[in-house]
C-alpha cells in the first residue's frame, strides 16, 4: 500500500468514524438540550432595522420556541473527540505497546493528523469560534443580550468576529510567513499567479473573516446550513488533498462526517438547529483551511451558497434605506422562497444542489490553476 492509498483511507476511515460517533451522540444530546429548555422564549419579532418581522414569524414563530439551539455542539466536540483520540492513541510510547504484548503495524503513528502544521490552526479557531457562538446562544435562550434576535450585540458580535481574525492574520503572516495570495487563471493563464500582499495580509484575512460570518445567516431552515456546510468542506477536502496537505484533508473530512450526523437529526422536521455555536465555528474555521490552501480567491465561489444568502440581506438594506422599498418579501433569501409558497424541503433541497455545484466549480477553479 502506498501512503497515497493510505492518506486516502485514512481520510474516508476517519469520516466514518466521526459519524458514528456523533451519530451516538445525538439522541444524548437532544435530550439534553430539552431537558434544559435551549430554546427562544419569545421568537424574533422585529427585521435589523427595528420593523415588524410579520413574514418571519408567520413561517417560523411555532418552531422558534419549541425546537432547541445548540445543535452545533454535536459537530465540533464530535470533531475534537476524534481529533484528540487518536492524538492520544498513537502517542502512546512504543514500550507501553511492546508490554501489552501488542506490535502495531507501520502505518500505526501515521493515522495521527493533528499536525502542528496543517490542523493545529483550524481547530483552535473551530473550538474558539463554537465557545463563543455558545454564549451566544445561552444569552439568546435565557433572555440576555440587546440584539435583535437576542444575544450578544451586533457591535460585539462584529469586535469578536474581528479579533479572531485579526489573531489568525497576524499568526498566517508573522508565524507562518504567509505574504501572497494565489489568483488562479488570472494574467499566467491556467496557472495564474502569486500576488504578493505584504502586510495587508493582516487586515485580508479580517475581512475575509467578517464576510465568512455574514454568511452565517443561512442557518435559518432545517436541514439549510448542514447540507451547505458540508459541500463546502468537503470541497477543501480535496484541495488540501490535492496539495498533499492530507492532513488537514482528513481535518476537513471528518467536519463533512459530524455534519452528516448532525443532518441526519436536523432535515424536516429538525430535532434541533445548529445556532451560533456551530454557524460561527464553522465559518471562522472555513476561513483558516481557505488561507491554509491559499484558495481566499474562490471561497466566494466555493461558498456561493453562504454569499446568496448575506448578499440578499446586504441588497434588502440598501434597496430599504435608498428606495423606501423591499426587494424580497423576507430575507435572508431562502425565507423570501418560503414566502411565495415553496415548501421548505423543496428550498432545502434546491439551495443543497445550488450548493455542490458551487462546490465543484471552486475546486475545479483552483485545481486548474
Amino acid at each position: 500500500m502506498t501512503l497515497f492509498t493510505f492518506n486516502i483511507i485514512r481520510m474516508l476511515a476517519f469520516t466514518a468514524l466521526t459519524s458514528v460517533v456523533a451519530f451516538l451522540a445525538a439522541p444524548y444530546l437532544i435530550r439534553f438540550l430539552n431537558r434544559v429548555k435551549f430554546w427562544k422564549k419569545n421568537a424574533r419579532n422585529k427585521t435589523i432595522t427595528g420593523e415588524e418581522a410579520s413574514v418571519f414569524l408567520s413561517l417560523h414563530k411555532l418552531r422558534e420556541t419549541t425546537v432547541p439551539r445548540g445543535g452545533g455542539l454535536l459537530i465540533w466536540l464530535s470533531v475534537l473527540a476524534v481529533t484528540l483520540s487518536v492524538w492520544g492513541i498513537t502517542s502512546i510510547p512504543d514500550q507501553i505497546w511492546v508490554n501489552l504484548g501488542i506490535t502495531h503495524p507501520w502505518w500505526f503513528s501515521l493515522l495521527d493528523f493533528f499536525t502542528r502544521r496543517e490542523v493545529w490552526l483550524p481547530l483552535f479557531t473551530l473550538v474558539a469560534g463554537s465557545l463563543v457562538g455558545l454564549f451566544d446562544d445561552a444569552l439568546t435562550v435565557y433572555g440576555g443580550g440587546k440584539y435583535v434576535g437576542g444575544g450578544i450585540s451586533f457591535k460585539r458580535r462584529l469586535m469578536i468576529v474581528a479579533l479572531i481574525g485579526l489573531t489568525g492574520g497576524w499568526w498566517f503572516y508573522y508565524k507562518l510567513g504567509y505574504t501572497t495570495m494565489h489568483i488562479p487563471l488570472f494574467l499566467n493563464f491556467p496557472a495564474g499567479l502569486d500576488v504578493p500582499v505584504g502586510i495587508f495580509y493582516i487586515p485580508l484575512f479580517v475581512a475575509v473573516m467578517l464576510a465568512s460570518w455574514a454568511g452565517g445567516v443561512i442557518d435559518g431552515l432545517d436541514g439549510l446550513a448542514g447540507g451547505a456546510f458540508a459541500s463546502i468542506f468537503a470541497a477543501f477536502a480535496l484541495i488540501a488533498f490535492s496539495q498533499g496537505k492530507a492532513d488537514l484533508a482528513t481535518f476537513c473530512a471528518i467536519i463533512c462526517g459530524a455534519l452528516f450526523a448532525f443532518l441526519w437529526f436536523n432535515i424536516p422536521p429538525a430535532k434541533f438547529y445548529m445556532a451560533e455555536t456551530g454557524v460561527l465555528g464553522l465559518t471562522s474555521t472555513m476561513t483558516v483551511v481557505a488561507f491554509l490552501t491559499d484558495s481566499v480567491i474562490v471561497l466566494p465561489i466555493i461558498a456561493g451558497l453562504l454569499v446568496m444568502e448575506a448578499g440578499s440581506v446586504i441588497i434588502q438594506l440598501i434597496s430599504k434605506k435608498i428606495f423606501r422599498k423591499k426587494i424580497w418579501l423576507s430575507t435572508p433569501i431562502h425565507h423570501h422562497f418560503e414566502a411565495i409558497g415553496w415548501p421548505a424541503h423543496q428550498v432545502t433541497m434546491r439551495f443543497w444542489i445550488l450548493g455542490i455545484i458551487f462546490a465543484a466549480l471552486g475546486v475545479a477553479i483552483r485545481l486548474v490553476g
